[in-house]
C-alpha cells in the first residue's frame, strides 16, 4: 500500500502565511491608529487657536458666561451649516415654517425670534397668517432655560427656530437661498448697558459685525427683503430735549450699547444709499410685560421682593427721581407690525442699487414716564408685599435718568398708539410671572387698573 502525501510542508507554510498576516494586520492597525491620534491632535489644536484668538479677554469673573457662550458661538461657525444645512427634513421645516398661509402673506426673517420682543412678535406675525421662520443663538447673557421656553411655545405654534449666530455668513446665505424672504425682523442683538462695561466686544460682534453680517446677506439676496430692525432709545443719550423725538441729536450716547445702536442706524442708512436696501430702524423705551427679560427692574424688582430681598432705587446725584417710558410688549408689537406693513420694497438686485429706497426711524414708546419709585410702589400693591428699598444714587454706567417719547411719526404713518398703562401692564406680567415660576404669592385679587 503507498504511504500518505507528506503534508507538513504544507501546514508549516500556512501557519507562517497565517503569521505574516496577523503582523501586517497588526502593523496596519497600528499605523491607522497613529493616523487617527495626529489627526485628532491636530484637530484639538486647530480649535484652541481658533478660540484663543476669537474670544476676548475679559478680567472680570461676572463675564466668564460670556466667554463660555463665545466658545460655543465659535464652535457653531464651524459646525452650524455642516449640522443644520444638511439633510431634506431640515430644509423642509424651514420652509414648511416660514411659508404665508394668507394671500400676500409675508415670509418673514425674525432673528432673535427666541427674544422677549422675538417671541412675540413671532406668534403675532403666525397668527394673522405670515411665514415666520426665527434665527437665534440662546446665548446665556441671561437665562437659557427661558428662552427655551419661549422656543417650544413658538413650536406649539407651528414656528420654527434655527440656531445659529448672526456672524455665520454661510449659515444665513443658506437660509436666503431656501426662502424668498420678504421682509427681515431684526431684533437680536446683545442687550443692556451695564453688561457693556463688563463684556464690550459681544457688543460689537452681535450689534455691529452682526448685523453688517445681516445686511451683507439681505443685499445679494434676490429678491432684496425689506427690513425693520431694533434701535433704541438710549441712542438720545445724553439729550436733554424731552420729550425725544426723531429730530432732536443723538451724537452723545452715553453707554457702549447706545453707541453700538446710534453705529447701526449709520450703518443702515450706508447699505440704503448703497444698495438699495428698504430699511426701518424702531427706537424702543423700556419694553416689558410676559416673558420678558430677567435683567430687566421691574422683572428682578419682582423677584427681590418675593423672595424678601432688599432693592435698590436709584436717584439721581441732585437727588432726582429715574423715570422711563415704560412700553407694554403688546403696543410695541403692533409698532412692529405696523412697520413691516408699511415696508416698501427694496430697490436693488445682485448688490446693486436701482433706485432710491425707503429709510426711516421711529420711536416706539408709551408717552407717559413714570419714576422707578412708582413702579415700585405699583408691584408692591400687586403682590401684597412691602419692598425693602435701598435708595441710592444712580451709578455711572451709561444709565439715563430720564426717558420719554414723542412718537408722533410713527402715529401719523402707521397709526401707532399705546393704549397699556404701567398698572394695567404690570399686572399682566405679575400673572404671568407667578404662574410660569410656580408661585403662590399674596397678590391682591380685584386690583383695579387706578392702583
Amino acid at each position: 500500500m503507498a504511504s500518505p502525501p507528506d503534508t507538513s510542508k504544507t501546514t508549516k507554510l500556512e501557519r507562517y502565511n497565517t503569521y505574516i498576516r496577523k503582523v501586517n494586520t497588526s502593523k496596519l492597525l497600528a499605523a491607522s491608529s497613529k493616523l487617527l491620534f495626529r489627526v485628532t491632535l491636530l484637530v484639538a489644536l486647530v480649535l484652541i487657536f481658533f478660540f484663543t484668538f476669537n474670544n476676548p479677554t475679559v478680567s472680570d469673573g461676572a463675564a466668564a458666561a460670556g466667554i463660555s457662550n463665545h466658545r460655543v458661538l465659535a464652535t457653531s461657525h464651524l459646525l452650524s451649516s455642516a449640522f443644520y444645512g444638511s439633510g431634506a427634513t431640515w430644509e423642509k421645516e424651514v420652509r414648511r415654517s416660514s411659508t404665508p398661509r394668507r394671500i400676500n402673506g409675508f415670509s418673514v426673517l425674525v432673528t432673535g425670534a427666541g427674544g422677549f420682543v422675538g417671541t412675540h412678535c413671532s406668534l403675532a406675525l403666525k397668527k394673522r397668517g405670515d411665514g415666520v421662520l426665527g434665527l437665534d443663538n440662546f446665548n446665556s447673557y441671561y437665562d437659557p432655560s427661558l428662552k427655551r421656553a419661549r422656543q417650544q411655545m413658538l413650536k406649539q405654534h407651528d414656528i420654527f427656530i434655527v440656531e445659529g449666530d448672526l456672524n455665520d455668513a454661510e449659515l444665513l446665505s443658506k437660509l436666503f437661498d431656501i426662502v424668498p424672504f420678504t421682509h427681515v425682523l431684526h431684533l437680536a442683538a446683545q442687550a443692556g448697558v451695564r453688561y457693556a462695561m463688563q463684556n464690550p466686544q459681544s457688543y460689537v460682534r452681535s450689534n455691529i459685525a452682526g448685523f453688517v453680517n445681516l445686511l451683507e446677506t439681505a443685499k445679494n439676496a434676490d429678491p432684496q427683503p425689506s427690513i425693520v430692525w431694533a434701535s433704541s432709545s438710549s441712542v438720545y443719550g445724553l439729550n436733554t430735549e424731552n420729550p425725544f423725538s426723531e429730530s432732536h441729536r443723538t451724537d452723545q450716547p452715553a453707554s457702549l450699547y447706545a453707541a453700538t445702536k446710534k453705529a447701526g442706524e449709520e450703518i443702515a442708512h450706508t447699505y440704503n444709499h448703497i444698495y438699495g436696501l428698504a430699511i426701518t430702524g424702531l427706537r424702543f423705551f423700556t419694553v416689558y410685560g410676559p416673558w420678558g427679560r430677567p435683567d430687566m427692574a421691574y422683572f428682578f424688582f419682582t423677584k427681590d421682593i418675593l423672595q424678601g430681598k432688599p432693592i435698590n432705587v436709584y436717584q439721581t446725584h441732585d437727588e432726582k427721581e429715574v423715570a422711563r417710558d415704560f412700553t407694554y410688549i403688546d403696543d410695541v408689537v403692533k409698532g412692529c407690525l405696523g412697520a413691516l406693513d408699511t415696508a416698501e420694497k427694496s430697490t436693488g438686485k445682485g448688490g446693486k442699487k436701482k433706485a432710491p429706497a425707503q429709510l426711516r426711524i421711529y420711536n416706539l414708546g408709551n408717552t407717559s414716564p413714570v419714576s422707578v419709585g412708582k413702579l415700585v410702589s405699583i408691584l408692591e400693591n400687586l403682590l401684597n408685599v412691602k419692598a425693602k428699598k435701598h435708595i441710592i444714587k444712580m451709578p455711572r454706567n451709561g444709565d439715563v435718568p430720564y426717558t420719554h417719547a414723542n412718537v408722533s411719526l410713527a402715529y401719523r404713518d402707521f397709526g401707532y398708539k399705546p393704549t397699556t398703562d404701567l398698572s394695567t401692564g404690570l399686572r399682566k406680567f405679575v400673572k404671568w410671572y407667578v404662574s410660569y415660576y410656580g408661585i403662590k404669592p399674596r397678590v391682591k385679587k380685584g386690583i383695579t387698573d387706578s392702583n
